[in-house]
């Protein structure tokens, strides 16, 4: 029976013709593969039907460990993946293919930018509040900050989503589920005095617009439009880095470093897992209103 480097040959030998991959491609997979069937003989494994899925799972991990790129460690999984199939399915060389279930190990989430508090004020107090485009700009930034919402949302609320006065806001994430988010006094403030000062004097009389937020051409502000916005306001702050994902980050950890429950951020973030929110830490139960009025730096 042929070992595994031959059976390996065999399968390179036909990969340009077979799958039409390009020569770059191919010498890829097949660098990928001869240091795959190497490290299997290292282990004393001579043929495919010796290889177990622990190896192939053992070895990509390495392979990560290791420091190479996810999406080197993809390719390696990939190219494995399809000799085994080959083997298994095409030839029947094999009894099983060892492969079928392995996916190479997910890379390590890269810790989020946190903005400290001051970062955090001196981003917020970079919009000039004397015109209507500041006071839009300031409300935005403070709102973001005190709710946690996305980019997407924030340019998707209309005027009645949101509730100086009683002090919370109103958003429907992507997935089409609504949640009420608290409003701290700084962002009820901000929002406030730009619907009484800043908005009106950007509507346009003959085109009524539902949206809070709106353009200098009296239209909903697009994604686009609030990027440019907060990394013209990111640089006056002398912050690098900064998306609107950075102050939800900023939202959420500051709450948790003030002593808020996990279980409530996850709630006033929209997650549907918690998780995605374990990240900012574990911490004691309290009630929404509670923990965002005592936890929050600006909710005061």
């Amino acid at each position: 029976m042929p070992d595994l480097a031959d059976q390996l040959n065999m399968y390179l030998a036909s990969l340009a013709e077979s799958r039409g991959f390009s020569r770059s491609t191919a010498e890829s997979y097949a660098r990928d593969l001869k240091a795959f069937a190497a490290a299997m003989r290292a282990q004393g494994i001579g043929d495919a039907a010796q290889v177990k899925p622990h190896h192939i799972a053992a070895y990509l991990a390495g392979l990560r460990s290791a420091g190479r790129a996810p999406a080197s460690v993809a390719r390696a999984a990939s190219g494995i993946r399809a000799l085994f199939r080959h083997l298994a399915a095409d030839l029947k060389a094999i009894g099983s293919d060892p492969a079928a279930h392995v996916r190479p190990p997910k890379p390590e989430r890269k810790a989020p930018r946190i903005l400290t508090e001051e970062e955090a004020a001196r981003l917020l107090e970079s919009p000039d509040p004397q015109g209507p485009s500041g006071l839009r700009d300031r409300a935005m930034l403070e709102l973001l900050y005190a709710t946690g919402l996305r980019a997407g949302e924030l340019i998707g609320l209309d005027i009645g989503d949101v509730n100086p006065a009683l002090g919370y806001v109103r958003c429907a994430g992507a997935d089409g589920r609504e949640r009420f988010v608290p409003l701290g006094k700084a962002a009820a403030e901000a929002v406030g005095r730009y619907l009484a000062e800043g908005r009106p004097l950007l509507v346009r009389p003959d085109k009524p617009e539902r949206a809070l937020f709106l353009s200098l051409r009296g239209e909903r502000l697009t994604r686009q439009g609030f990027w440019k916005l907060l990394k013209k306001h990111a640089a006056a702050s002398g912050l690098e880095g900064v998306s609107p994902h950075t102050l939800r980050h900023a939202f959420a950890a500051h709450l948790v470093a003030g002593g808020a429950d996990l279980r409530a951020v996850q709630e006033m973030l929209g997650h549907k897992d918690i998780a995605a929110t374990r990240a900012y830490a574990q911490l004691k139960r309290q009630s929404l209103k509670t923990v965002y009025e005592s936890a929050h730096p600006r909710a005061r």
